[in-house]
């Protein structure tokens, strides 16, 4: 699969004669055949969330969902009687997926010209393909980790978080201190670098370099001295986030590289890049170690370059670590560390910077 056809992260069903045979309105009673209802369940299995777009009453169709036992496997539902591009952008939005990652299949050709005409960059598929989808690449993703086979439950925790975070009376830093955040920083297991290397397909908007390390090349650096591939979870009251981040640093005693750091965009409102760079500012500066990083611009990652610019980094030729040269094409930031405080609104546990194998909470 070529880079312009990234893996699907989101698939909006139509319901009449795509998802169902027939028309609720006209038919009154719709069924789902077996072959659809396998494809329905092996995408949530494979991490590809799904939604719906369609033209019908929104609690009837809603109802006929649950009576078939698949309202479970749907978020953000757009059952209504507008445009079907504007159900499908208002969908990405609320995920924050790029719409290069969303796909949308119908049975109307009015209607998928429509969302092509509207939004160019979401695939189209008809309806007679639905049977067809597991077998194609961009809905095969190369690796499926616990994360993904959970993604939809995750999305759903976010949801609810939320709308909770709409209903709160008070400041947001209050309220990210109420649902009681806890990041945890730790070296890479060998049963983790999957979802590792998921991240690095997956995320782009905070993806630093845009680079994708493969899992035989992350597996070789768990045992290297010189490297330290950090994994970053969350949780939190509602449930946990699951795997959220990924660092991959090089060190010697003078200088600690960040070759890799990307984040997912669900967590980009609790401040989690903030966070991991402060406390690895923190730990560099207790290490006594200068810090450079490669930044590389993509067409999507402007949030990661200002969120370097924010923690202080600034822009250097490398002259005076040139073993610290970054690729073609990418630039070299680095920063002279201080001591940092941990965060108000979270916990944070993290590597401890004496013990290799131990994890402490960041005080």
């Amino acid at each position: 699969m070529s880079e312009a056809q990234p893996v699907v992260k989101c698939l909006i069903w139509d319901l009449d004669n795509t998802l169902w045979h027939g028309t609720l309105v006209e038919d009154g009673h719709v069924e789902v055949d077996d072959v659809i209802r396998k494809v329905i369940v092996e995408l949530d299995a494979r991490g590809v969330l799904q939604a719906v777009s369609s033209r019908n009453d929104h609690d009837e169709a809603w109802v006929r969902l649950e009576e078939l036992g698949l309202a479970e496997y749907f978020v953000l539902p757009q059952i209504n009687w507008g445009p079907k591009s504007e159900s499908v952008r208002r969908i990405a939005e609320r995920l924050n997926f790029a719409l290069t990652t969303i796909a949308f299949i119908d049975d109307l050709p009015t209607e998928r010209a429509e969302v092509a005409y509207h939004l160019p960059d979401v695939r189209c598929y008809p309806a007679e393909q639905a049977g067809a989808l597991l077998g194609l690449p961009e809905f095969s993703p190369p690796v499926v980790t616990v994360d993904a086979r959970r993604r939809r439950q995750m999305y759903r925790a976010g949801f609810e978080r939320d709308q909770e975070r709409e209903q709160y009376q008070g400041a947001d830093e209050e309220f990210l201190r109420s649902l009681d955040l806890e990041m945890r920083i730790g070296r890479a297991r060998d049963e983790e670098i999957t979802r590792v290397e998921e991240l690095t397909l997956r995320t782009s908007q905070m993806n630093a370099t845009g680079v994708h390390y493969s899992d035989a090349a992350l597996r070789a650096l768990l045992d290297d001295e010189r490297h330290d591939v950090l994994v970053v979870s969350m949780s939190d009251r509602f449930g946990p986030h699951g795997a959220v981040g990924v660092m991959l640093i090089e060190k010697t005693p003078q200088v600690w590289r960040i070759k890799l750091l990307a984040t997912s965009c669900r967590v980009v409102s609790f401040g989690a890049g903030a966070v991991l760079l402060r406390w690895l500012t923190d730990a560099a500066a207790r290490a006594g170690a200068h810090l450079v990083a490669d930044f590389r611009r993509t067409e999507r990652n402007r949030m990661m370059e200002v969120a370097y610019r924010f923690a202080g980094f600034t822009t250097t030729d490398c002259a005076c670590l040139a073993s610290f040269a970054p690729p073609e094409g990418t630039e070299c930031l680095h920063l002279e560390p201080v001591r940092q405080d941990p965060p108000t609104t979270m916990r944070v546990i993290a590597p401890d910077p004496h013990v290799r194998a131990r994890e402490v909470e960041w005080r």
